[in-house]
């Protein structure tokens, strides 16, 4: 149990700094040249900003939530193969789907990126 609310609190507090250092993208005077890059590309500043923040939202929170996947089907997967040893190449296809959330997130993220630059 110690260990658990160990990794809770430090996926917490990376969870704080990492909004916090998205939150420095609205102070102002901090990215006068990414708006002038951004007006000169056409795109709305405001929108540019959004479109960051969801880049990494999509990439966070699908990497957390894999993290949560995998703790849980990684921990059953070893209890499986304790028991029964010719399980384990089905037991990792079960991790590898588990991962793949985060690969998803961040296939979103690339193409939102794109959007924004092209």
């Amino acid at each position: 149990m110690r260990r658990y609310r160990f990794a809770l609190g430090m996926t917490a507090v990376t969870l704080v700094w990492a909004v916090l250092g998205s939150l420095l993208l609205w102070l102002p005077g901090l990215g006068l040249a990414e708006t002038a890059t951004a007006v000169a590309a056409g795109i709305d500043p405001e929108v540019r900003q959004w479109g960051y923040m969801a880049a990494a939202l999509a990439t966070g929170l699908s990497s957390l939530g894999a993290g949560f996947a995998v703790a849980s089907v990684g921990s059953a997967a070893v209890g499986a193969i304790a028991e029964k040893p010719e399980v384990f190449g089905r037991t990792l296809i079960f991790v590898g789907l588990a991962e793949g959330i985060a690969i998803y997130g961040l296939i979103i993220s690339i193409l939102i990126l794109n959007a924004l630059t092209g």
